[in-house]
Parts: C-alpha cells; structure tokens; sequence
C-alpha cells in the first residue's frame, strides 16, 4: 500500500520558494510510489479560533475533539489524520511563521483533553507513529535564520507533536528575498527532494 503524504502550507503567495521547496519534495515522493496532496490554507476558510473550549471537555473523543465551527478545518484534520506523514511549511514573517499558519496551528486545540479546573493540557494523540517535515524561509542567511528565528520551525515541531507525528527534517532556505520570481537554486532543490527519503 503507498504511503500518503499531505502538505500544508502557509504562505500568502503561491509559486515562491516555500511552494516550490514543497512541490520539490511532494516530485520525490510520488517517483517513490506515495500518494501526495498539497493545500493551501490561503484557499480554505478556517474561522479564528475563540478558546471556547468546547472541543478539549470530553475525554471520549478518542483523537480529537470537536469544534463548534463548521468550517474547512474538520475535513482538513481528517486528511492528516489519514495521512502517513505530513509537511508543514511557512515562510517567515516578522521573524516567525505567518498569521495564517498560526490561525490553523490555533485550531489545533481540538487534539487535546482539557476539562475546566485543570492547569495544562493533555495530548490525546499519544503515539507519534507519523513522520513530518518543516520547511521555513527568510530573507536572511540560513545558518543565521535558523539562529536568530526559531519560533516558525519550533511552532511546526508542537504543531506535528498535536497530530501525532515526528519531525524528521526540517529545512530553512535563506537569502530568498535576492530578485521578483526567484526560484531555488540547484543544490536547494536535492536538498529539498532528499526529504522523501526520510519521510516515505
């Protein structure tokens, strides 16, 4: 059976270096026989997440909770939590991942057990039996990006850990802010392609 992999990108314009990384790595997968489906959350309508939360009272809900909102959001945590692995993927804005990544990572809360009186939550995804990749990209130097602005990649890190998968790589591409349409160079597309090695 082919393994499925969903990626989930938050950037404001398609065609740039976050969408052209993932397209690169989505390529590798499929020539390695997975099923791969990429989403734009600039294309979904996922509401802002209010804290009511309703979703995290009930312990039976066994993966998730339910959200009173009836947006894209529920059919979205459903393609991941059928997926086998998943790629989360931001630029960098501001110094962290961009507020339409943030929005969904928000909604993310329905992963949890959370009764009223009770500090902290609880995980109700126990096993991390997915694998994830992160990308990220800024205007500055990699090595420097990844220094300076860990807040993107570390976001994605939790965000994986809520559906229950594991980074296994995660990519900074830097210095993208050099020309109007700039595409990634050759050495950061094989770069990009050798994640499906590791997550497939």
């Amino acid at each position: 059976m082919s393994k499925k992999i969903i990626a989930i990108i938050g950037s404001y314009r398609k065609n740039g270096i976050t969408d052209e990384a993932v397209d690169v790595i989505l390529g590798a997968l499929r020539q390695k026989g997975a099923e791969t489906e990429k989403i734009h959350l600039t294309d979904k309508r996922i509401e802002f997440c209010t804290n009511c939360r309703c979703c995290t009272q009930d312990k039976a809900e066994e993966r998730r909770g339910k959200c009173v909102f009836n947006d894209d959001m529920n059919g979205l945590l459903s393609k991941i939590d059928a997926a086998d692995g998943i790629i989360l993927a931001s630029p960098i804005n501001l110094s962290d991942a961009t507020a339409i990544m943030k929005r969904f990572v928000e909604r993310l809360i329905v992963y949890t057990y959370w009764p009223w009186g009770r500090m902290i939550p609880e995980l109700r995804v126990k096993k991390r039996n997915k694998k994830a990749v992160t990308i990220t990209s800024s205007s500055c130097y990699g090595w420097i990006g990844k220094i300076i602005m860990p807040g993107a990649a570390n976001l994605m890190k939790r965000t994986a850990a809520l559906t229950g998968a594991k980074v296994v790589k995660s990519l900074h591409f830097g210095r993208v802010c050099m020309a109007k349409g700039q595409k990634l160079s050759e050495k950061e597309r094989n770069l990009a392609a050798s994640c499906a090695d590791v997550i497939c």
